[in-house]
């Protein structure tokens, strides 16, 4: 059950009310999430603190961020979308 209450916690944070980004994270969250190795869940966990236009510029490749962990996850997501 914990889980499950964590997964929809994370559901709900993965929701920004931006579509570009919403369409990035949720199906990344339903799909891939729960198969990712501790490391990259928690690089997740964080990227869902970041500001909407933080990440609205890193998925639109338009910056990057700093942190290494955070660019890693980026980049994880972005290459689900557009493989190379």
């Amino acid at each position: 059950m914990s889980d499950n209450t964590e997964f929809n916690r994370l559901f709900w944070h993965s929701r920004r009310g931006m579509l570009e980004l919403d369409v990035l994270l949720l199906p990344f969250l339903n799909e891939v999430y729960r198969d990712l190795p501790e490391e990259d869940q928690a690089r997740y966990q964080k990227l869902l603190e970041c500001e909407d236009t933080d990440m609205f510029e890193w998925f639109m490749q338009r910056s990057r961020p700093e942190d290494p962990d955070l660019q890693r996850i980026v980049d994880m997501i972005l290459n689900r979308v557009q493989p190379d």
